[in-house]
């Protein structure tokens, strides 16, 4: 699958997209694999609360199933005004 970094969070990763093979089932259970790769990926995932997912395009939570899909992306709140 896809998986792509939006703002800070591919700031503290370094790249914007990767693909990725994993067997994880949830988008948590993806982030906990990618916080054990490296440190700059524990970094950016450190602090959940901070971040916002979608699957697929359609934004979910954390504990979404990932089985089947084709692109995860993390991103932080959006503002608007």
């Amino acid at each position: 699958m896809d998986v792509l970094y939006f703002a800070w969070v591919r700031e503290r990763i370094g790249i914007p997209k990767e693909k990725v093979e994993t067997t994880a089932k949830t988008v948590a259970e993806l982030v906990e694999e990618l916080k054990a790769r490296e440190e700059r990926y524990a970094v950016a995932f450190s602090d959940l609360s901070a971040l916002r997912v979608a699957v697929d395009q359609e934004l979910t939570d954390f504990d979404a199933s990932i089985e089947g899909v084709r692109e995860v992306a993390f991103f932080p709140p959006m503002t608007g005004g």
